[in-house]
């Protein structure tokens, strides 16, 4: 996923971010999302705790806490199939983990690897660690929209959604300061996924691409 434009397109990650469209699955990362894929220090500020009313309750499953400044919209919508809003939901969390991952400056951290396995969590893995590179992390909003998913009678879903980084930025630790960058048509990214549900019923993340500037999630 690529994510905060300058800092992120410098970067050109890899897997959770944005590649080039190749299945939407696609191992991408976050930091700029300007990769071009399918597939998001002092961390400063008060942390927000996120797992909503609807996440499915579970001892097991890590608890989201993220920075008061960075905030995600999803405008998934519920589909009344319990399987499918289960996928959406499990998807929610490990975008929210990757940025909890960046914040926190830990490329291997157990909340995005409880939602993520294979090519999908070495790609965060390394989207992940670009951050940590560049002493930087996300900030602003990141918003979700036009998904479209699909669960299969052997245990998988496929899940394929847009992102709007226009509002979303790199944040630089050392300094403080925060690349605003203007929106052009790369800030907006479609992601293409493959999730397996796992013996726990959680639906982790297998595989993971993106694609910068898609015609199907243009403003």
């Amino acid at each position: 996923m690529n994510r905060r434009p300058t800092l992120l397109a410098a970067l050109a990650l890899t897997a959770t971010t944005a590649l080039t469209l190749s299945a939407c699955g696609s191992d991408d990362d976050h930091p700029t999302k300007d990769s071009d894929k399918i597939v998001g220090a002092d961390t400063g500020g008060e942390k927000s705790a996120s797992p909503s009313a609807s996440t499915p309750t579970s001892a097991d499953r890590p608890e989201i806490e993220l920075p008061s400044d960075v905030t995600h919209k999803f405008e998934w919508k519920k589909t009344g199939d319990p399987a499918k809003d289960a996928v959406l939901n499990d998807a929610e969390q490990r975008i929210k983990a990757v940025d909890m991952a960046i914040a926190e400056q830990d490329p291997l951290h157990e909340a995005y690897r409880f939602y993520s396995e294979g090519t999908a969590a070495a790609g965060s893995e390394k989207y992940i660690q670009e951050f940590v590179d560049h002493k930087a992390r996300t900030t602003g909003k990141a918003r979700y929209y036009n998904e479209s998913v699909t669960v299969n009678e052997d245990g998988t879903a496929a899940l394929v959604y847009c992102e709007d980084q226009s509002k979303a930025f790199n944040k630089f630790l050392e300094t403080g300061k925060t690349n605003v960058n203007q929106a052009t048509k790369n800030s907006y990214v479609i992601y293409a996924s493959t999730l397996r549900k796992n013996k726990s019923g959680v639906w982790v993340t297998e595989r993971l691409t993106s694609q910068r500037g898609s015609a199907k999630c243009q403003p």
